[in-house]
């Protein structure tokens, strides 16, 4: 049975990582405004965990809404720096000035993914990432910030661990796809356990 699967997300690198496990899938991105939405949260006190799993869970749900025959994958990741959660950087200083505190330091990435069937949420998946960006200069965060910002402008924390990113960190403890926002093996195995993917 061939079953419909639709990516609920804008993303070019999910879409690519999915691809290349050979997945075939629909992007249809979902509508929310995620600004508002983790301010709220954050407000009521939910960990930065917690954002990831409900904005990912939000995505998939509105787009399930509207396709309800399909397998809708919903996806975000939250950047925890000192307690705090990250967004995307709005502007180059935003950027700069992410770096520059997380230089030298340890932070989090948390990867969610929710999947809906039949309109229906049926399985979640956490991915949680450690990383150490080392001490760069002034100098490379500029050039950096000056070759890398179009790109870097849509990740929080303003890097990108596939591009020229890796440069910035001296260690990585964790899943590389998680870093990227997907936690890949975990859902592969469930589709294919689902029959939803040939397995």
């Amino acid at each position: 049975m061939t079953h419909r699967l639709i990516l609920a997300s804008a993303s070019a690198i999910r879409r690519q990582l999915l691809a290349n496990a050979g997945i075939a899938v629909e992007v249809v991105p979902a509508r929310v405004d995620e600004e508002a939405i983790r301010a709220a949260l954050q407000h009521d006190g939910a960990t930065p965990r917690d954002v990831a799993d409900a904005l990912a869970e939000m995505k998939a749900r509105k787009v399930a809404e509207r396709n309800p025959d399909a397998v809708v994958i919903g996806c975000d990741q939250v950047l925890e720096f000192q307690g705090q959660t990250w967004g995307k950087p709005d502007h180059p200083d935003a950027a700069r000035a992410q770096l520059r505190a997380l230089r030298g330091t340890d932070h989090r990435l948390f990867s969610a993914v929710v999947l809906y069937h039949r309109a229906e949420p049926v399985w979640r998946n956490m991915g949680e990432v450690r990383l150490t960006m080392r001490q760069f200069s002034d100098d490379y965060l500029d050039t950096y910030l000056s070759r890398n910002w179009e790109d870097v402008r849509h990740a929080a924390g303003s890097y990108q661990l596939e591009g020229e990113g890796a440069r910035l960190f001296s260690e990585v403890r964790g899943d590389y796809f998680s870093v990227l926002g997907l936690p890949l093996l975990p859902l592969l195995n469930y589709l294919g356990q689902r029959g939803f993917i040939a397995a």
